[in-house]
């Protein structure tokens, strides 16, 4: 048990160590200050800038930011859904895949242009290695967009203007993904994850049968999948599959890859706000969610089944389905709430097979979007709860909603109104539609409480651009690929424009002088009542989803 625990803690401790220096050498990246990076990238931003046709990178307004992020990505997705229908004629296809259905090939590719890689399909049997390299760039423009966004609206809150999004993206690749990736995939190359072009191995098993073992580049996909937070696996079963993560020194990696991003913007905020108390009293807020939500997680766990238990002579025992056992019940535990938390999606246990109490955590996460949150997007989410935390509590104590000293008014509720209730549609709506048809729609394979998780988990999942999924469901159909190409859009692209036209809104609004009677919110208080906002508009939405699945199911496995 302690040591189980003791892993938990010096993964958190070193995620602390990170923030740090991450969070600074972002903001200089994107305030405009010399890196070490610079007699390297540069050169190479030129080379892409002139090759674009990019001759000015003037700041754009909120509605210009919008306009190139969407025809950017409706670009880059319609080429990427040709080359998975043409995958059979294309090259790097070794073992002669053809092109998948017209309706998996759409979810693939708003699922990866999304950043949620949400996957109906197992990698090594339904693309080529073409096709997975092309999955990879995705990854990259995918991060790359909600990092420019998550930067464009911290600029915007701290009165500055949104910036340019094709210099914000291209730097997010070249300055901070790329250079993280090439480090994290050489430390896997390592490890023990491969990196080949080489076909499928044919071996002989001990029992003198025939076995064929599925490679390919796989230490570069892994890098960005995790560095990314896209989460997509070159296999079927992501993580839990030994060539992705074949031990526990890669499993701390991509782990700690995952949350160091997301966890770093919040002080990025702090240096662009000059104020790093306040983004720290953020963090730690956040962070302690996080804790609680691994610790409740993490325990369920431990005790395991105690329907299992009652039938073993050893007593309680933990929860080992669906688990690798080179990784253990902590480990998967923390992996399930750190990749729900930060959008990722990836896996490397079954999450179908957690314990109600790991079902609430991870349904709790992608309902809230902000623990840690999505790549650059969550961090935008979380301030959407300060900006209405602001307005709440200027009505309470009868004083004019301002932040960052700037006033908080009706345009900038609507759009932070908008953004809040995009996901709920987005979730809550397809599922119950699905819920209504459970025989012809749903594919549910574990009925009951347990049942109503999975549906309602794969529409969250798919709203809060995360990928995860309780498998086990019959995901493989038209009426999922589609309905979930809606939850994806909506989850993505709705938000993004709200954010960045409430970006565009404060960076246009007059400062107003500090008074004595200004409301801060760089204080414990402040932060404290964030956290139950926080708790109050965002996880009562979904209270009776969750009092219906895991909490209903937890009562029944107590019941016996």
């Amino acid at each position: 048990m302690f040591q189980g625990f003791i892993q938990i803690a010096l993964t958190l401790i070193i995620l602390v160590a990170i923030v740090r220096p991450l969070g600074s050498y972002i903001a200089q990246v994107f305030q405009g200050n010399k890196t070490f990076l610079d007699p390297v990238m540069r050169p190479v931003e030129r080379v892409i800038y002139s090759a674009g046709g990019l001759r000015s990178l003037e700041a754009m307004t909120g509605r210009q930011y919008a306009r190139a992020l969407l025809l950017s990505n409706l670009a880059m997705g319609f080429l990427v859904y040709l080359i998975f229908m043409f995958q059979g004629l294309l090259p790097l296809n070794p073992t002669g895949l053809t092109a998948p259905s017209w309706d998996l090939a759409l979810h693939t590719t708003i699922s990866f242009l999304t950043n949620t890689d949400q996957q109906h399909y197992a990698g090594e049997t339904t693309f080529s290695y073409l096709s997975q390299l092309t999955l990879n760039f995705l990854m990259f423009t995918s991060a790359a967009t909600g990092l420019a966004v998550g930067i464009a609206f911290i600029r915007g809150l701290t009165g500055r203007p949104v910036g340019n999004f094709y210099a914000d993206m291209i730097q997010s690749i070249t300055r901070i993904l790329l250079p993280l990736s090439v480090v994290g995939a050489l430390l896997l190359l390592i490890l023990g994850v491969p990196e080949t072009l080489a076909g499928p191995e044919t071996v002989t098993t001990l029992e003198g049968a025939t076995q064929v073992i599925a490679r390919g580049p796989v230490s570069h996909f892994e890098a960005i999948k995790q560095f990314g937070e896209n989460g997509g696996g070159f296999f079927g079963i992501n993580s839990a599959h030994p060539f992705e993560n074949p031990n526990g020194a890669t499993n701390l990696i991509e782990t700690l890859a995952m949350m160091c991003i997301p966890a770093s913007l919040i002080y990025t905020y702090g240096i662009f706000a000059k104020n790093t108390k306040q983004s720290w009293l953020i963090f730690w807020m956040v962070f302690i969610i996080f804790v609680i939500l691994v610790g409740v997680t993490a325990i369920g766990e431990y005790q395991g089944n105690p329907l299992v238990n009652s039938i073993l002579a050893a007593g309680d025992q933990p929860n080992l389905e669906g688990k690798e056992v080179r990784f253990g019940w902590a480990a998967t535990a923390f992996w399930a709430v750190a990749a729900t938390g930060t959008m990722t999606g990836a896996v490397n246990g079954m999450h179908d097979s957690l314990m109600p109490a790991g079902g609430f955590s991870t349904l709790f996460n992608l309902f809230l979007q902000i623990v840690w949150g999505g790549q650059g997007t969550g961090t935008a989410y979380l301030f959407i709860y300060l900006i209405l935390t602001v307005f709440l509590t200027g009505l309470m104590v009868g004083r004019t909603p301002e932040f960052l000293g700037r006033k908080i008014e009706k345009w900038q509720i609507v759009l932070a109104s908008v953004v809040l209730l995009v996901h709920p549609i987005a979730v809550l709506i397809p599922s119950a539609i699905t819920l209504a048809f459970p025989e012809t729609l749903a594919g549910i394979s574990n009925p009951g409480f347990h049942g109503l998780s999975q549906v309602v988990y794969e529409y969250a999942s798919a709203a809060a651009n995360n990928g995860s999924g309780f498998e086990g469901l019959g995901d493989a159909t038209l009426w999922w690929n589609l309905s979930c190409c809606f939850s994806l859009l909506a989850g993505r692209y709705i938000s993004i424009v709200a954010l960045l036209l409430l970006a565009d809104s404060m960076a246009n609004k007059q400062p107003v002088p500090e008074t004595p009677g200004t409301l801060r919110t760089d204080s414990l208080l402040f932060t404290g009542i964030t956290a139950g906002v926080i708790l109050i508009l965002g996880a009562l939405t979904f209270f009776p989803v969750l009092a219906l699945g895991p909490i209903a199911e937890a009562f029944q496995l107590a019941k016996g």
